[in-house]
């Protein structure tokens, strides 16, 4: 069960004691509405604080430090939660029954993640130009990769079209030009502002008594002079217009994304409902699309769906010959309403469940998984155990499929061609 302990200053603590794992773990978030102009700096900050703080000033010394508390491990962490982007870093370190008798690894690692969020290495009263410039590189990097890879850049730009004037519509990391932009005191200016107005999520999980890490936790933010901005409201996604985008690139395989909207998001009680309606649409090998696309018709050479329940966005994409865009397009639609019409046998409906569940049985199976659901759940508004929502899934119905189905209406489509396609 899930403690939750409210400090004054806009900070929450959420703690789930589970004494079956050797490992704890601790993540700590500042949140914030998505928006362009601090996406690339949110992205940013945390990898620049683990660059070194007071105490551990480079990199060679912070590993030093972690090895000390019996080989932790910090890691930066940037998620994207519906109308939210939220920026901090995430700890996992040996419970304290397995270390020496004497010793304590929880109560050391809450103050050096301290040291790392409130003490990093400064330079004239602002971040270390060296540590920003190189660390600008690394993001940069990351982005090119992504786009590098055609099907996450035609997801990316089926979302930049779609939701264009949303949140939903900002890339999770900013853009390369927004990175380059950034300098030594632009990203400590933001920082400043991160610790003053943003509310603050910690998520533990692991054998420690929640009332133990509160204590612990509790003066973090105390001698900090802390305003905490209210957050938006979440909200499922408002059609821009929709439309039909096209871009050319050097590709030799087209890549197609379509993007539908649905009424039903993760604060739904239909939302098991959606998620095994994206299943048996698209959701894996033995899905319609999979099966009749690409295995029956060879019409393309990969097929596949997705749900983001936090905004109500079905999304499909395909690896297709070019000019096979139109088709496609068709036969998806065909399938997408054979749902919505009933034609669900019941080794479908059956595939598609035990897939979820799987995937639910799983999440109580380590630490990370636990904080990733729960720590996500509680921002987005998914209201619901891993337990309760594999009693939902297991309670679906062929009928609440198809009512589901008829919700999902076609927005954006996006199409990437060959250049001389």
């Amino acid at each position: 069960m899930m403690k939750n302990f409210f400090f004054p200053g806009g900070m929450t603590l959420r703690c789930i004691q589970d004494t079956r794992f050797k490992q704890g773990i601790l993540t700590v978030q500042f949140v914030q509405p998505m928006a362009n102009k601090t996406a690339a700096l949110n992205a940013l900050i945390p990898a620049v604080l683990l660059r070194g703080c007071q105490g551990a000033e480079d990199l060679r010394k912070i590993t030093l430090k972690l090895d000390d508390l019996y080989g932790a491990a910090v890691g930066v962490l940037v998620r994207r939660i519906g109308d939210y982007q939220t920026t901090g870093l995430s700890c996992s370190f040996l419970d304290d029954r397995f270390a020496l008798p004497g010793e304590q690894v929880l109560a050391p690692m809450v103050a050096f993640l301290e040291k790392l969020l409130f003490a990093p290495v400064t330079e004239n009263g602002v971040f270390s130009a060296e540590f920003v410039e190189s660390e600008k590189k690394n993001l940069t990097s990351t982005i090119a990769s992504q786009l590098n890879n055609k099907r996450a850049y035609a997801s990316q730009a089926l979302y930049r079209y779609m939701c264009r004037e949303d949140s939903f519509g900002v890339p999770r990391l900013g853009s390369i030009q927004d990175v380059a932009a950034i300098t030594a005191q632009s990203a400590y200016d933001h920082y400043q502002t991160l610790l003053r107005t943003s509310p603050v999520e910690l998520f533990y999980v692991g054998a420690a008594d929640p009332e133990t890490v509160a204590k612990l936790v509790s003066p973090m933010f105390e001698a900090l002079s802390r305003a905490p901005v209210a957050l938006p409201q979440q909200e499922s996604f408002h059609s821009c217009g929709g439309g039909s985008f096209t871009e050319t690139m050097a590709v030799a395989q087209g890549k197609l994304a379509m993007g539908y909207a649905t009424k039903i998001t993760l604060r739904d009680p239909r939302f098991a409902a959606m998620q095994v309606t994206n299943m048996i649409l698209g959701g894996g090998m033995t899905s319609k699309l999979f099966m009749n696309i690409r295995e029956k018709e060879s019409l393309c050479y990969d097929i596949s769906s997705s749900y983001s329940g936090s905004k109500g966005i079905v999304t499909v994409q395909a690896g297709i010959d070019c000019d096979k865009m139109d088709i496609v397009q068709e036969k998806v639609a065909a399938q997408l309403s054979a749902i919505a019409e009933g034609d669900i046998t019941a080794q479908e409906l059956q595939s598609a469940k035990q897939a979820l569940d799987a995937g639910l049985e799983a999440i109580c199976d380590a630490p990370g998984s636990m904080e990733s659901y729960f720590g996500v759940g509680v921002l987005s508004g998914l209201n619901r155990t891993p337990e309760q929502y594999r009693k939902e899934v297991a309670a679906v119905t062929a009928e609440d499929v198809a009512e589901a189905a008829k919700t999902i209406a076609l927005d954006t489509v996006f199409c990437l061609k060959g250049e001389t396609a």
